[in-house]
């Protein structure tokens, strides 16, 4: 009973913190992380036996790492491989030597080293990735920079699953050691993915053939215990075990389905996991070191910030990206968490140790969504101080007169593709260096460089260009680039592709001339397609579309009671229409007169005109033979219309 009662206070407590952060665009997690804190057994005491919650923390974990390894498929790493191996190797690696290092110098044991070096090395996915997609910056630069790292990390936690009974062995370590014993892990740990790809398939298939929702959900869990179960009996965790059982059902035709079944859950008992995580937080240990917890904190997203900045400069990516990049991955992460509760157990963190280590990870989780909110204005502001290196027009003539494409990703090569056969000249700015290289080899007018920065805009001859499009997926520079242009050319004229809505009157009024929003024109399709489903005339269809997009959208944007152009709408519907249908040399109707068919008695529709071999029948008589090759046109209601090519279509 005591466990339900605490689950209660912890829903009952986190419900109202979560509704009142998703008001202030905070991520709900901080709100967890708030909510454990002020319940837990160093706050209000309302909840003082964590261990029951420690244990549905840990399904959490479970969960989330099930997930991770169904999202994590074999060909999405592929297609991120040098973010995965450059960028979130260096990291991990380079922040990991670091942090031992530091840690040796103040004669810590080896193997503690090491341990606070993995638990530095990790950031929150879950924070981050929640962050970044509300921000629309996912496939912005640094938020693919973000996307592998975090891929990497969460990767190495199982390795660094793997070293935590080594490293608390308590012998002395040795790199042969450890090499044996990770060697022996890793040969249990392939017998274990080995036997789970072969009954795992199985086994979901025959769930599914008894189409039964709670089979399948039962069974699935119960792989998910299972492998977890198993990888433990052998030595290593239960959270790799999930792991290894989501990686392999991401390769199978059930992905999907396990996804939505189980994400469910995943929530629920995540939130139980950074509730747990604030339950810890002891506040009389920070009121008695204030001074520590706050160096700490500073310190570390200092360093992770350094580190992954120094990377990107590396991986040849401007120093705006870099300082963004940096201080988005700055805290520390869940899994260090997980990481901190195993080593509890080895004996590789003392009780002081892990209550700073707490204290300030927290807090770094706390300032994250601040310190992503400032990055964008801090690294504009600093990257004036720092020399990026950028390249040149190919082409060295001087362009007039043309367009400059600020992003080549699929909007951009689609724009460059019409501009190239079309004969217009243009060039594109992009900042993937291996998209340059790489687009330079087919002598494409490309060159890598910052639409943010002035002396970049200027390589591109901005002032005498016709035309600049945007097409990034990055809110902030899109508007910085925007306020740039048009300062060294007022006359450009500016076309910006922005995924939302809300994005287009502030756009407006930064000078932009045209802004096209995906949200939009996603909905301009939809109306055209039913629309013509009910068969209103094409010219009507595009002259409601035009006056949607000459209006920049106002029309969507406004209260529906503003809205009159579409008021005749109605109308139209009332109104007879005309269509016309092709007959097939398929169609059971040929040879058939339309007084066989009954035509107009079945569908109160009449075929006016018919249209055979360059000759207009009209009034076609009741004798008259549809034939192979004809082109009926129809006249009626909507209804009637669609009754008479349902008739026609019936007996094919």
């Amino acid at each position: 009973m005591q466990v339900i009662k605490d689950v209660i206070i912890i829903f009952l407590v986190s419900l109202p913190i979560v509704f009142l952060f998703r008001k202030i665009n905070m991520p709900s997690i901080v709100g967890f992380l708030i909510a454990g804190i002020f319940i837990g057994p160093y706050g209000f005491k309302w909840i003082s036996e964590i261990h029951s919650i420690e244990v549905l923390a840990e399904i959490g974990v479970v969960l989330l790492l099930f997930t991770i390894g169904l999202e994590v498929s074999i060909s999405k790493l592929s297609q991120m491989k040098k973010l995965l191996t450059i960028g979130g190797g260096m990291q991990v690696l380079v922040t990991l030597s670091l942090s031992a290092l530091f840690f040796y110098f103040l004669n810590l044991p080896l193997e503690k080293c090491i341990f606070f070096g993995m638990l530095i090395s990790l950031s929150s996915t879950a924070i981050v990735l929640r962050l970044l997609s509300e921000k629309n910056e996912l496939n912005a630069p640094h938020g693919k920079i973000a996307l592998g790292i975090l891929i990497f990390q969460d990767l190495a936690i199982v390795p660094m699953m793997l070293l935590l009974p080594i490293l608390g062995a308590g012998e002395d370590l040795s790199v042969t050691l450890v090499l044996i014993k990770l060697g022996t892990a890793l040969v249990f740990l392939v017998v274990t993915v080995l036997v789970s790809k072969f009954i795992m398939p199985k086994l979901l298939f025959q769930l599914a053939k008894m189409q039964s929702r709670e089979a399948f959900i039962i069974g699935v869990i119960l792989l998910i215990l299972g492998t977890a179960y198993l990888t433990e009996m052998i030595g290593l965790s239960f959270a790799l075990g999930a792991f290894i059982a989501g990686l392999v059902l991401s390769e199978t035709e059930f992905s999907h389905q396990v996804t939505a079944e189980i994400l469910p859950f995943k929530d629920a008992f995540n939130s139980l996991f950074f509730v747990s995580i604030g339950l810890l937080l002891d506040y009389s240990f920070v009121a008695k070191y204030p001074l520590i917890i706050i160096a700490l904190v500073f310190g570390l997203i200092f360093f992770k910030a350094t580190v992954i900045f120094v990377i990107t400069i590396l991986m040849k990516y401007p120093s705006r990206v870099a300082i963004i990049s940096g201080i988005t991955l700055a805290q520390i992460g869940e899994f260090s968490f997980v990481l901190a509760q195993g080593g509890n157990r080895f004996n590789l963190i003392g009780e002081n140790d892990y209550s700073a280590f707490l204290a300030a990870s927290i807090f770094t989780m706390l300032l994250t969504p601040l310190l992503m909110q400032i990055a964008p204005k801090l690294a504009v502001k600093m990257q004036d101080k720092i020399k990026d290196k950028h390249g040149e027009v190919p082409d060295k003539v001087k362009l007039k007169d043309h367009v400059i494409i600020a992003g080549f990703g699929i909007n951009g090569q689609n724009i460059a593709r019409v501009l190239r056969e079309t004969g217009i000249r243009y060039v594109i700015i992009d900042l993937n260096p291996e998209t340059v290289k790489q687009k330079r080899k087919e002598k494409e007018t490309i060159f890598f460089g910052d639409i943010t920065r002035r002396e970049v805009l200027e390589e591109a001859y901005i002032k005498e260009a016709n035309t600049i499009v945007f097409t990034i997926s990055d809110p902030y520079s899109t508007r910085i680039g925007l306020q740039i242009a048009k300062s060294l050319n007022p006359e450009v004229y500016t076309i910006i592709r922005t995924r939302f809505i809300n994005e287009v009157e502030e756009l407006i009024k930064l000078g932009a001339d045209e802004v096209i929003p995906e949200e939009f024109e996603t909905s301009l399709q939809i109306f055209t397609k039913v629309l013509q489903k009910y068969h209103i005339p094409v010219n009507i269809i595009m002259r409601m579309s035009n006056i949607l997009r000459s209006e920049s959208y106002q029309l969507l944007r406004k209260d529906p009671s503003a809205i009159q152009s579409l008021s005749h709408l109605d109308k139209i519907l009332a109104e007879g229409v005309t269509e016309i249908y092709y007959v097939e040399d398929s169609n059971s109707f040929i040879n058939k007169t339309l007084s066989e068919i009954n035509f107009r008695a079945l569908t109160g529709a009449t075929i006016i005109s018919i249209l055979r071999d360059g000759t207009n029948i009209n009034n076609p008589a009741g004798e008259e033979k549809i034939l192979s090759k004809d082109n009926l046109i129809i006249y009626g209601t909507h209804n009637s219309v669609d009754k008479a090519i349902d008739l026609l279509d019936s007996k094919k």
